[in-house]
């Protein structure tokens, strides 16, 4: 049975009249960027997220970014996890400061708060704890530890549409978040789009300003900013995706529960923990087993897709060779990083294709135990 990683062709399917209604308005108006569908998106989306602010930006990345820029975070240091993508360590570089990185919690794969302090230096300006895979880092003693400190925390969030920690949603948990629009994510675009969601007025008026250009008036800039526009078009379309994302988000955590079910006695095969107090939203579901590439390679040839998330800790890349970590400076994340796999995840999934899956996975264990 062939099962994508995936399947954005079946949730636009679904809403296909939603998008092409929301396109054409776009169209009519022709008003492109910016403007009252950008800003009904915001509004919105930080109803979502129940914070007062959100303010719409390019993508993921430059949320990450403006957010830190906003924080102050030129010429510090920045600690964050090392298994994640590499915009997360890419826009610290990009606001100035230099990533440093803590390891990660053995069960959720999220920062350890432990871990944090020990990275924490007489340089360091903030944190950005990685909302992995659809679950919130431990954010409690990690803003205990900030707020003695002084230090910011920026959420990255733009795997976290809607997750909850102890009732409180990803988002509101830190000073700023940032999200992404990315199509794949739980609430997607058709391209790329993002958004830094606050509390703090003062620092979605920066947001709002630095992404256009540092623009106070038509041509009057107050600092030189960047240009992350969100365009109408991706707005219009999100706008129109939003609704549907608290179903969408309980789909996926009952796939989820279908999946721990299925795999529960299957040896060797073990998924991430979702933690007391926690609401997963299962962007990913990921399990760990120290043969994950032959069970990647088995799964593929049976047209199932699978994927990893992420083979390469970031201080292994070459990009951050310059940092001088080498291998062992972060167990938990390194071993992480050669058993993950990521188990097909959409909300459009059905039962029996779930139940494919872990047969496969099934059959793959009993193999490999023979």
């Amino acid at each position: 049975m062939p099962v994508p990683l995936v399947d954005l062709k079946a949730q636009h399917a679904a809403i296909r009249s939603e998008i092409d209604d929301a396109i054409q308005g776009v169209i009519e108006s022709a008003s492109f960027v910016g403007g009252p569908r950008v800003a009904a998106f915001e509004a919105a989306f930080a109803s979502f997220c129940r914070a007062p602010h959100a303010v719409g930006v390019g993508n993921g990345t430059d949320a990450l970014v403006l957010a830190l820029k906003t924080c102050g975070v030129s010429g510090g240091e920045v600690v964050t996890a090392p298994n994640s993508f590499v915009a997360t360590a890419e826009a610290i570089t990009l606001a100035g400061a230099t990533p440093v990185f803590a390891d990660v919690d053995p069960d959720t794969l999220t920062l350890s708060p432990e871990r944090l302090e020990e990275a924490l230096t007489e340089r360091t300006r903030a944190i950005v704890p990685v909302h992995l895979y659809g679950q919130t880092a431990d954010m409690d003693p990690i803003l205990r530890i900030a707020r003695s400190r002084g230090l910011a925390v920026i959420e990255d969030a733009c795997q976290a549409h809607g997750a909850e920690y102890h009732g409180r949603r990803a988002g509101t948990l830190g000073d700023a978040a940032a999200f992404s629009f990315y199509p794949g994510k739980n609430l997607g675009a058709c391209g790329d789009a993002g958004a830094v969601v606050t509390a703090d007025a003062a620092l979605a008026a920066r947001v709002r300003m630095v992404r256009n250009h540092g623009r106070t008036g038509k041509y009057d800039h107050a600092v030189e900013g960047i240009n992350s526009r969100l365009d109408a078009i991706q707005a219009a379309i999100l706008s129109a995706k939003l609704p549907h994302l608290e179903r969408w988000n309980a789909a996926r955590r009952e796939l989820a529960a279908l999946y721990r079910e299925a795999l529960a006695d299957v040896d060797g095969i073990a998924p991430t923990v979702e933690a007391p107090g926690r609401r997963h939203v299962y962007h990913l579901f990921v399990v760990r087993t120290v043969r994950r590439d032959e069970l990647l390679a088995s799964l593929r040839s049976r047209g199932i897709d699978a994927g990893v998330h992420y083979p390469i800790p970031l201080h292994r890349l070459e990009a951050y060779r310059r940092l001088d970590l080498p291998i062992g400076s972060f167990p938990v994340a390194e071993a992480a990083s050669r058993e993950v796999l990521s188990l097909p995840m959409f909300p459009e999934m059905t039962h029996d294709q779930v139940l494919g899956v872990c047969g496969a996975v099934r059959e793959f264990s009993a193999r490999a135990a023979a």
